[in-house]
């Protein structure tokens, strides 16, 4: 019996970081190990290569002010590598002309087509261009999801989120994480000696991107405010320098172990974004064994509660300097090995994946909403 070929495709994949190749490299790596499945990526890259059962390109224009994504040009040319590569079933990671490449190659061949919802379009829109636009973009989804057969959402504000829109068929899909490679015994004593500091220092770390969204100056403030001992490092932006006092920026660790390393050594993860759809670099530092402060907004609440860490109010620099100064007068590694035993019981990638490999099955035995429900569930 030929496998069941799955195509991934999507222009949120940059060759060093983001969470959505997170996600795909995660997914295909695990599904080399499942019989009766092959897993193609088709993606943007610097050339055009097809390969089945492999991560194909498609060449693309860097986009400005991104960690190297690419944005491919031609929709038709799209479409056709895409149905050159024969899938079985598809997911479209995006909104935009790869999801519409998808789902008209899906129609034109009979085949069951996903879609994951990674981010909130409207929302970003909206902050950045007004509510007008960001009720456009609303309609502009609920007219494109509408076509495909199901719908994932990372987290259940996404999944209430696509629900308003009057998007049908969303099945809540959680990302994971690797246990062994974000482990407390990456923790090691020379962060502080690489950064300057003394014993004493309380160090705190974000990675990420340097986007509006993620409530930068708010972190920023927090720390002016903080002083010393408490220092922040930025992981994800240009060089390395230090900007202020008790403010380092490095660039963002392209080496997933390197990550890992700097998660693990902090004493703990703060983050004052507020529209999360899910936070996966959350789920790699709690698996490393670290708390988090973070928001109390977006899907942040649903992955860190009061025995992993500390939430302050959204957008609000005074509160989240106040519980940075809360979490050192409870036991962090108490709080950080109550949040590894949370992601190993519910956010390893195998567990998360399994459950996605039921939905796909229902799709290619022709089933469609209730049936995926029923799935998901018993996949656990």
């Amino acid at each position: 019996m030929n496998p069941r070929h799955l195509v991934d495709t999507t222009v949120f994949y940059s060759p060093t970081s983001g969470g959505v190749r997170r996600y795909l490299i995660a997914k295909h790596t695990w599904l080399a190990t499942q019989p009766g499945w092959q897993h193609t990526l088709l993606v943007p890259g610097t050339a055009q290569r097809i390969e089945r059962g492999g991560v194909s390109t498609l060449a693309g224009v860097p986009v400005p002010g991104t960690f190297n994504y690419r944005l491919p040009l031609n929709p038709r040319l799209w479409a056709r590598q895409l149905e050159a590569l024969a899938p079985d079933i598809i997911e479209a990671g995006d909104a935009f002309h790869p999801a519409w490449a998808a789902w008209r190659v899906a129609r034109r061949r009979g085949l069951p087509c996903a879609a994951f919802c990674h981010s909130n379009l409207p929302r970003i829109a909206g902050r950045r261009f007004g509510s007008i636009t960001e009720r456009l973009s609303g309609s502009y989804l609920r007219e494109l999801y509408g076509r495909f057969d199901v719908v994932f959402a990372p987290s259940r504000l996404m999944q209430d989120f696509l629900d308003n829109l009057g998007v049908k068929h969303v099945v809540r899909q959680p990302l994971g994480v690797d246990p062994q490679l974000f482990h407390p015994s990456r923790r090691g004593s020379w962060l502080r000696r690489r950064l300057g500091l003394d014993s004493a220092a309380r160090v705190l770390v974000y990675a990420g991107r340097f986007t509006g969204e993620k409530n930068m100056p708010v972190l920023l403030r927090a720390f002016a405010g903080l002083g010393r001992p408490y220092h922040l490092v930025l992981i994800g932006g240009g060089r390395a320098a230090r900007l202020a006092p008790n403010v380092t920026r490095i660039p963002y660790r392209r080496d997933a172990i390197d990550l890992a390393c700097w998660l693990a050594s902090a004493d703990a993860l703060v983050h004052a974004g507020t529209l999360e759809t899910f936070g996966l670099v959350v789920l790699e530092a709690m698996a490393c064994g670290r708390p988090v402060v973070a928001a109390r907004a977006g899907a942040i609440p649903e992955l860190v509660d009061e025995r992993c860490g500390v939430l302050s109010e959204p957008g609000d620099a005074d509160s989240l300097a106040d519980a940075v100064a809360a979490l050192y007068e409870r036991d962090i590694e108490a709080l950080g090995a109550h949040a590894r035993t949370h992601v190993l019981r519910y956010f390893t990638w195998p567990r998360v994946l399994e459950g996605q490999l039921s939905v796909y099955r229902a799709l290619l035995a022709g089933e469609r909403t209730t049936a995926l429900e029923q799935q998901l569930a018993q996949a656990g």
